[in-house]
């Protein structure tokens, strides 16, 4: 692991502690830009599910994403909010380690990364190298091979940042170290005036039977196309599954 970050991953976060590793890491690794041409995702959808060759390629796409956000954001945005350093995440540069199961196990970063020399104005820089240096790229490239729609991706990047920021107040820690990232997913609006996509992700719904508050996606992640699986236990067609759909035993 990259010795700066080893305060971040003790307890129940220990498992994150080998997700960022150096170019000198011996486990094989390809770069993240083969991901999004035609031979390379296909060989990452078929090595994560070979027994859906003719499934739905939205659906399969939509969830090899999420373990490559969830496994990006953790380390990523716990390095800057505690420790306040910046790890080069850039698509360009980051290679990712495939475990057995072809789902992200890990990423190669060209170096360890720096403390930021000040601190950055607002969520929108403090962010950047994450949003506009890498989750920008991998879904305008994955949208350019297939068919899913952006806010679903953008819904998955979301998800498991709102997620981790929520952990982080329950820690708790200092308000003022986790206020950029409260910041990022409840503002509406960049800067320069576009639209976040990372605002409000989730929502805490009511409901009179099952789970309540239910923590709820605002888009599906699709998984429904694929018959072998069953609805994410915070997915927004909960109450109202889609024709065929399996809900899952815990709500």
């Amino acid at each position: 692991m990259i010795a700066e970050l080893a305060p971040l991953f003790t307890g129940e976060f220990a498992h994150y502690r080998d997700i960022m590793a150096l170019p000198d890491d011996p486990r094989p690794a390809i770069p993240a830009t083969d991901v999004v041409t035609p031979d390379g995702l296909e060989a990452r959808l078929m090595a994560y599910a070979p027994d859906c060759a003719d499934g739905d390629r939205r659906a399969l796409v939509s969830q090899w994403s999420r373990t490559y956000f969830l496994r990006l954001t953790v380390p990523t945005v716990a390095a800057s909010l505690v420790l306040g350093w910046r790890l080069p995440v850039a698509f360009e540069t980051l290679q990712i380690i495939i475990g057995d199961d072809g789902l992200p196990e890990g990423f190669k970063l060209p170096h360890a990364g720096e403390r930021w020399s000040a601190a950055p104005d607002g969520p929108f820089e403090r962010f950047s190298d994450l949003l506009d240096g890498n989750f920008t790229p991998f879904i305008e490239g994955l949208v350019g091979q297939v068919k899913v729609s952006r806010k679903v991706l953008w819904s998955n990047a979301g998800n498991y940042f709102e997620w981790l920021v929520s952990m982080m107040a329950k820690v708790p820690l200092p308000a003022a170290m986790i206020e950029d990232g409260q910041a990022l997913i409840e503002t509406a609006r960049r800067p320069d005036g576009s639209r976040n996509p990372m605002y409000q992700p989730v929502r805490y719904v009511e409901r009179q039977s099952g789970p309540s508050p239910l923590r709820q996606r605002r888009h599906c992640c699709v998984r429904y196309l694929l018959p072998e699986l069953a609805l994410c236990e915070n997915c927004p067609h909960i109450d109202r599954p889609p024709a065929g759909a399996r809900l899952p035993e815990t709500v």
